[in-house]
């Protein structure tokens, strides 16, 4: 399809809004310097990276990405790496990002759809006739185009994205009760009792946070949720459970979604340690469910001019390297690593072994050091002859260790020359 195919032809003018405020709490320590889409996946990638390239890949070019908590650092990354060249940007080609501005008070955005509200003025610019307003906090792959044929052919108001879940796991999300045709009749927030999809015994819908709306419902909605003192202000707690009862909500199958290139869907909500630390390991997976090596479907990123990566073995020390995912300028020298997935510019020294582990950009792992099921934020320098990973009271003494036994080392705090106490202990570099 030609570019202006999406903008000026049968879907109208499309807009894409990226939901990137997310504080990521249940994620921390590696979101306590910040935010959840700006946080590391799959030794090169940041997470927001996944919801922008399936919006460019779909065809969509006009996005702003709303940004809040800690989005310094996220902020960079799309300067660096998601910005049209200067003949191709202008009013229809742009990835902009958006702070909260305070045009409706002294506060930042008080819950998702306060974020659109806040920024409507965007979309009247624009000049949109549909908004795509997607989540950049999961990790996932879609053709977003196959959602709007779906939203247009059905003549709906919104289309939400929907995933199928079994039964047993859907109390954990917002659910969509769908009658026949897959129109919303009923949204439950992490209901009991979750309903169960027309024709398809023992599993759920649960929305994946992804929208399209008609312009002039969106407004409407927004306008009405921002006069309403007893809203959160949030697509799912708030404006879904309103918005079926008066408009036609159609829930769009994920999984009926196609990826070009013999490729298939992939959403995963990594926002916990576990889940994070779960899905990387799938990665190593032969035939793994996410697809990075898709040419027809690239997941897109900041290029670095780093070298690249390098095995090599020294002294007595042999390097061997395993089911490993690696980026950019990565150093294995005379160690040995096993399922692991190394970041740019790490370096593993001799006789270290790293087993089952995720490695930041910029980590040094000291000699015949041993780590196994470890996450290293980035920056980090292990000293010589340190284990983690073995001895759980130990590592809970010095790291956060999770529930589900993952060590995380979070980045190293601030180090001030000033001789003063620094009043945010927590604060990374």
């Amino acid at each position: 399809m030609g570019v202006a195919f999406l903008i000026y032809g049968k879907y109208g003018r499309v807009l894409g809004i990226v939901l990137a405020g997310g504080r990521g709490q249940r994620l921390s320590p590696l979101t306590r310097h910040r935010a959840k889409p700006a946080v590391h996946f799959a030794a090169k990638y940041r997470i927001v990276d996944f919801a922008l390239s399936n919006l460019v890949n779909s065809g969509v070019f006009s996005i702003y990405v709303l940004v809040q908590f800690r989005s310094q650092s996220l902020n960079e990354h799309i300067e660096r790496g998601w910005q049209f060249g200067g003949a191709l940007r202008g009013r229809d080609f742009f990835i902009t990002v958006v702070p909260a501005q305070m045009w409706t008070g002294e506060h930042w955005y008080k819950g998702t759809a306060d974020a659109v509200f806040q920024n409507l003025h965007l979309i009247t610019i624009y000049n949109a006739d549909r908004i795509c307003v997607f989540a950049a906090d999961h990790v996932y792959k879609m053709d977003i185009e196959q959602m709007m044929q779906k939203h247009i052919e059905q003549k709906a108001d919104c289309t939400v994205a929907a995933y199928e879940v079994p039964v047993g796991e859907a109390s954990a999300f917002g659910c969509l009760k769908t009658d026949e045709d897959g129109f919303v009749v009923e949204f439950l927030e992490k209901p009991k009792n979750p309903p169960e999809i027309p024709n398809r015994p023992g599993f759920s819908f649960v929305s994946m946070g992804n929208y399209i709306f008609e312009r002039e419902i969106l407004e409407e909605v927004l306008v009405e949720d921002a006069n309403d003192p007893d809203s959160s202000h949030d697509f799912g707690k708030d404006i879904l459970p309103k918005l079926y009862k008066n408009h036609k909500v159609l829930s769009y199958d994920f999984k009926t979604n196609a990826i070009p290139g013999n490729d298939k869907p992939y959403w995963k909500d990594v926002g916990t340690i576990k889940t994070y630390w779960q899905a990387h390991m799938d990665l190593l997976k032969e035939n793994a469910d996410l697809n990075l090596f898709n040419p027809q479907w690239p997941i897109r990123t900041v290029s670095y001019a780093d070298p690249p990566g390098f095995t090599f073995s020294v002294d007595n020390s042999s390097s061997s390297v395993e089911d490993a995912l690696r980026a950019e300028g990565s150093q294995v020298i005379g160690a040995t690593v096993k399922r692991s997935v190394l970041s740019r510019n790490c370096v593993i020294k001799p006789g270290a072994y790293v087993e089952e582990c995720i490695i930041g950009r910029g980590v040094v792992i000291g000699e015949r050091c041993r780590l196994r099921r470890v996450i290293v934020d980035a920056q980090n320098v292990i000293p010589p002859d340190t284990e983690i990973g073995f001895d759980e009271d130990w590592d809970r003494q010095r790291y956060h260790v999770d529930p589900s036994g993952i060590v995380v080392v979070p980045m190293p705090a601030i180090q001030l020359r000033a001789k003063v106490n620094f009043p945010y202990p927590d604060s990374g570099i």
